[in-house]
């Protein structure tokens, strides 16, 4: 009788580890020297047995520490890791270390363990970058469903345009840039910039004073300037994503002093995309303090005669840019509000959910929280370890990640869902745990999620472009996250990964596949039986003509591509509009509630694609096959392959990827190579000829070897030619040796140096020339240097 997942044989006793685990971690410890058997007062061993109803214990910075110097808070010294044993290996260009190749084979190997947040206290608060102010008060906000689907703006054609207004029109209220332009990164800490906040809105100047206080400077914060242009009218300007000047898409700002009867215009003048969802009907996001305390009432969308437009100006003062304007009431007079671009779920929420986890003394039983790395600014990144111990049949595996792009926050909700269903009660959840082992990281770029960034982390450059790089310091959670699952190929199938984003251009849910042309036909159509089977059950979000499978030349880069050359046959990214559904007659936004529902439609998904029986796999592929038909024209009842198919004729005529407007990563610039030469003979020969001058160009002397062609013609018959060695200098034209005449005697000697000497060994050089570097002596045996 197998025992109950979460019993004392499986992850349970209270959120300890079993004792076959145990046994298996102070063995491995102590092969790489980190554990001696005892215990210290101050820190407890990462993996302890002991009572059941015991607190899980602490766990704390191991030899597989990928912390980039273990960093310090403010006011703390950087704490040095131990010494690393001879059997871990320097990661290329990176301080860090990983394990060798020779011991990257389990899943339960102790690289990066972590201490989860602790259980009581506060939570650790979020590193920046030093430049960057942050306000000191907590920003909370309720979750809720609005009762009724919120539908999207119906554009009537006449909203209103308003001109394009400068800072000389209008007056500055609100101006924070934390970063110059052209700098980089270069140290972060626990709240920001020291000493005290500077002024960054203006002052009222009475009661009586209407204008609005913003204020950014917060966890995800983005305004970076605003302008009132009139009584109840703002010109707002989003700060690009920090260390570049492009990528203004996520806006999320407070705003204070409102008043409940005029109407106020808002105009964001600097986005940087042509297309969006608000030019179909999408709408803005408003939270209002009053109401949440009040009425429990969370987000909702506001806006009328809402419009998306190209902004005026000369092009040459820069990229084209182009304007979202709308106009609003708000609630309650006095009253704060805050606006966003969709629905915030910041670096400190995720702690605070994983803090929750770690203390529920059920869902801990079987799901292992450690940190995959550090960012560059020092924030922990997350990879949670799901599944049961109660089965020792073999199992395959399963790789999530959300949160790549900042911005794109309802990637975040998603994974929320997704990590509530894996770890409820539901007997789904329990088989989907019995079968397979979860690896989610559910943020893997904490540093632009702190700072409010659109796609880019703090080396300015987006993270889905750099998975084919090694580039371990620019991007330590891209390259972690690739080496892990490197790791977990060496050892088990990974059935399934998954990137959760976000899109602004498109409605509806969808994938991304990866359909390479030289795949054989029944592999194309594999590729999409999953997406199909997930829009089978979300019929009311998911849309499966959306879904495309072209790799591109410029998503070479991005984690599915990348995954997929791996070896991982089923490598998709999951898109999930900002806006929201128009199928079914829905044309409605997407909630939280939404959101969320999309991880539990995954995990369904999951099942049904891995469901030993096939009958179910085989019905959705004959659909997807006579779909494609359908699409090409074909007879449904015809035979014929796929693979003489190419990947274009195959996709639908909607938009692409929501990044294809974004740079990708620029090639690092590698060094011309040099031919080897493979003598000093050789490179001796190389230095005369470019040391001597043309004019005057050294020759043999007759009878030697390497002689020029004026030379032997003047010596007489010739001998035969003696095998040249591999690599040695190539005779010099005639031409070359134009104006040295030989000399009676001399055998062609003359020029510099002394009758019948070798050029290197000439007493004297040619003027302006170098002399010849000596060459060396010959050994007498072997005819060799």
């Amino acid at each position: 009788m197998q025992p109950e997942e979460g019993a004392p044989g499986g992850f349970g006793g209270g959120g300890l580890l079993p004792d076959p685990y145990d046994s298996f971690m102070r063995h491995h410890l102590s092969y790489y020297g980190y554990f001696q058997g005892h215990k210290t007062g101050a820190q407890k061993s990462p993996v302890t047995s002991g009572d059941p109803t015991e607190q899980r214990p602490t766990e704390v910075p191991s030899m597989g520490s990928t912390n980039p110097g273990h960093r310090r808070g403010p006011g703390q010294e950087l704490s040095r890791p131990p010494a690393a044993p001879q059997a871990l290996e320097r990661a290329p260009g990176r301080g860090t270390r990983v394990p060798s190749a020779q011991h990257r084979g389990t899943l339960g190997d102790s690289r990066g363990l972590f201490a989860v947040p602790s259980l009581g206290g506060p939570l650790p608060a979020p590193r920046w970058p030093v430049e960057c102010e942050v306000i000191q008060e907590p920003i909370e906000h309720i979750e809720w469903v609005p009762p009724e689907p919120e539908p999207f703006c119906q554009p009537t054609g006449m909203e209103q345009a308003p001109a394009t207004l400068g800072e000389e029109q209008g007056t500055v209220v609100y101006h924070c840039n934390p970063v110059p332009q052209g700098s980089c990164f270069t140290r972060a800490r626990v709240g920001g910039a020291p000493g005290p906040l500077s002024s960054a809105a203006a002052p009222l100047e009475g009661p009586q004073d209407t204008t609005l206080l913003f204020e950014s400077r917060f966890e995800s914060g983005n305004l970076q300037r605003a302008v009132k242009v009139g009584p109840y009218e703002y010109m707002l300007w989003l700060r690009p994503d920090l260390f570049t000047t492009k990528h203004t898409q996520w806006f999320y700002f407070r705003v204070q002093n409102t008043r409940r009867a005029p109407p106020y215009r808002f105009t964001i003048a600097n986005l940087a995309k042509a297309k969006s969802l608000y030019g179909e009907g999408m709408r803005p996001l408003l939270y209002s303090q009053r109401d949440a305390q009040s009425r429990g009432i969370g987000w909702r969308r506001v806006g009328t005669d809402v419009r998306y437009y190209r902004g005026g100006g000369d092009s040459d003062e820069g990229p084209t840019t182009f304007h979202l304007s709308w106009s609003m009431r708000f609630p309650h007079d006095s009253d704060t509000c805050f606006f966003a671009h969709s629905y915030p779920y910041t670096y400190t929420e995720l702690q605070r959910y994983l803090r929750a986890l770690a203390g529920d003394p059920v869902r801990s039983r079987y799901c292992a929280v450690r940190a995959l790395c550090h960012s560059l600014a020092g924030n922990p990144v997350y990879v949670l370890t799901i599944t049961s111990t109660c089965s020792t049949a073999p199992k395959r595996a399963v790789v999530l990640s959300a949160r790549a792009h900042p911005g794109e926050s309802g990637g975040s909700w998603a994974m929320r869902g997704c990590l509530d269903f894996l770890l409820s009660a539901r007997a789904d959840a329990r088989l989907l745990r019995h079968l397979f082992v979860f690896k989610v990281v559910p943020m893997l770029n904490p540093d632009g999620v702190v700072v409010g960034n659109s796609r880019c982390s703090l080396s300015g450059r987006d993270p889905n472009r750099a998975y084919a790089t090694a580039m371990p310091r620019a991007f330590p959670a891209v390259w972690h996250l690739r080496a892990m699952v490197e790791r977990v190929l060496a050892e088990r199938e990974v059935v399934l990964y998954c990137d959760f984003h976000g899109h602004s251009r498109k409605n509806n849910v969808f994938m991304y596949g990866c359909d390479g042309s030289g795949a054989s036909a029944k592999l194309r159509l594999h590729q999409r039986v999953f997406p199909f089977m997930f829009s089978k059950n979300a019929p009311d979000k998911f849309s499966f003509p959306s879904c495309k499978f072209k790799v591109q030349k410029s998503k070479l880069g991005t984690g599915r591509v990348v995954m997929w050359r791996l070896g991982v046959s089923n490598s998709y990214t999951m898109e999930a509009a900002f806006g929201g559904s128009t199928l079914g007659g829905r044309r409605s936004h997407f909630t939280v509630q939404d959101l969320t529902a999309l991880g539990s439609h995954l995990c369904d998904t999951l099942l049904d694609f891995c469901d030993p029986d096939p009958a179910k796999f085989q019905q959705c592929l004959s659909e997807v096959d006579a779909l494609l038909r359908q699409r090409l024209g074909r007879d449904p009842g015809a035979g014929g392959s796929w693979s003489d198919v190419s990947p274009s004729e195959l996709e639908s005529s909607t938009s692409g990827s929501d990044s294809s407007v974004s740079d990708a990563l620029p090639v690092q610039p590698q060094p011309p190579r040099r031919k080897q030469l493979r003598s000093r003979r050789a490179r001796d020969a190389v230095r005369r000829r470019s040391a001597a001058p043309p004019s005057r160009a050294p020759t043999r002397a007759a009878g030697t070897r390497g002689r020029g062609a004026a030379a032997s013609a003047a010596a007489g018959p010739a001998r035969a030619p003696r095998a040249r060695l591999q690599g040695s200098r190539q005779p010099r034209p005639p031409s070359s040796a134009a104006g040295a005449q030989p000399g009676p005697g001399s055998g062609g000697g003359g020029g510099a140096g002394t009758a019948g000497a070798r050029p290197d060994q000439a007493t004297s050089a040619a003027p302006g020339s170098v002399r010849p570097r000596r060459a060396a002596p010959r050994c007498c045996a072997c005819a060799r240097h």
